[in-house]
């Protein structure tokens, strides 16, 4: 298992990396964090012209053909930024769920769109009960003359508000809790009898609840075949929500060292400090652990290993842990002013705690991977 980057990915991460050096200053975050629509129309076109947005994408569907290794590439850099833009919304969760469910006419109308950059998608599959599991739902599609209407409730949409489609996961068949009966819809954003009541998160990004009364809906690809699709969509953008860990951890773990460095107490800086020299080496390996089993996992997802999904699990515990240590340890070796929303390390702490519970916990994941293996 080869752990370089290749040629192309290393120019991918250079790219990211100066992306991310010119457009995503502290103060130029906080702004975008503060906006209406909760990032830059800019940075997304950007995005689609550096050919960022149509990576994942399989070739004869309009996209570069990139693995899971590529995107955790640009993730892993992005995360370094605190980037706001809907990547994850759009295209590792909608986007990708389109092109292994949709028939070729959906393909083909979607795809190129989210691609290009003209399009952004938003995917609800969470419900307040759900707990993570992703079989579970309480939400109902039923047929009616011109289709299908749906009936419930989903929460924590990223980015539904700005999102210029909707994919409702939503139950054909069976109880709440049964693993079949799942499928797929495809709803505009201003269909009759949907609701979304939007709020900011805690890392400064943003979600809705979606509330649907009848609303209309297109089922994409075929009733009842959605959960096997839906569990690859979230698999995959967990490698990619853990590659952006490791570079927000990274981030924390390289300002913190600088701090330490420059920040004099009784005539001596405090990095000088043996306790502090060995909290700091304890980030580092902390961030070294996380690095490794993600490119790992990274790889074996992509080359279609035998039980990825329990590595999948065991990386993203391992991740999670590692992000809460590092995001705390960054803002108590700061003081006082680690505390404050002026300075950004307690917005690189949030920012970990919102991608450790993304797509499960370490709780939840640490008993996935035990049922797995």
């Amino acid at each position: 298992m080869d752990f370089e980057l290749s040629a192309e990915q290393a120019m991918l991460k250079d790219s990211v990396e100066r992306f991310i050096q010119d457009n995503y200053a502290f103060s130029q975050w906080q702004a975008l964090a503060g906006s209406d629509l909760g990032y830059s129309a800019n940075n997304w076109k950007t995005f689609a012209e550096m050919g960022w947005l149509m990576l994942p994408f399989a070739e004869e569907n309009g996209g570069l053909g990139g693995s899971v290794v590529d995107v955790a590439v640009v993730t892993e850099a992005l995360g370094a930024g605190m980037t706001l833009e809907p990547l994850m919304s759009s295209v590792l969760l909608g986007g990708k769920l389109v092109e292994y469910l949709g028939d070729e006419i959906q393909k083909e109308a979607i795809l190129g769109a989210v691609a290009e950059g003209t399009k952004t998608l938003a995917l609800a599959y969470g419900e307040p009960a759900a707990r993570f599991d992703l079989s579970f739902a309480e939400t109902r599609a039923r047929k009616s003359e011109a289709g299908y209407v749906l009936i419930g409730r989903k929460s924590v949409v990223l980015h539904a508000a700005s999102a210029d489609g909707l994919i409702v996961i939503a139950r054909t068949a069976g109880e709440a809790d049964d693993v079949a009966g799942i499928s797929a819809f495809l709803v505009e954003p201003d269909a009759p009898g949907l609701r979304c009541q939007d709020y900011p998160l805690v890392d400064g990004g943003r979600a809705s609840d979606v509330f649907l009364a009848d609303t209309p809906a297109e089922l994409l690809g075929e009733e009842g075949t959605a959960l096997a699709a839906l569990q690859r969509v979230i698999d995959e953008a967990t490698c990619a929500v853990c590659a952006e860990a490791v570079g927000a951890m990274g981030w924390v773990l390289e300002v913190t060292k600088d701090y330490t460095a420059t920040r004099n107490q009784f005539g001596k800086a405090i990095g000088d400090n043996q306790v502090i020299q060995h909290r700091l080496v304890d980030m580092f390996t902390a961030v070294e652990e996380a690095k490794a089993i993600t490119d790992m996992t990274v790889m074996r997802v992509a080359e279609g290993a035998e039980n990825a999904s329990a590595q999948v699990s065991a990386m993203k515990a391992k991740v999670g842990e590692a992000a809460r240590f590092v995001g705390a340890q960054g803002v108590q070796l700061h003081g006082g002013i680690g505390m404050t929303d002026e300075y950004p390390i307690g917005h690189y702490f949030k920012r970990l705690m919102a991608l450790d519970v993304m797509f499960g916990d370490t709780a939840h994941h640490l008993n996935r991977f035990a049922e797995t293996v």
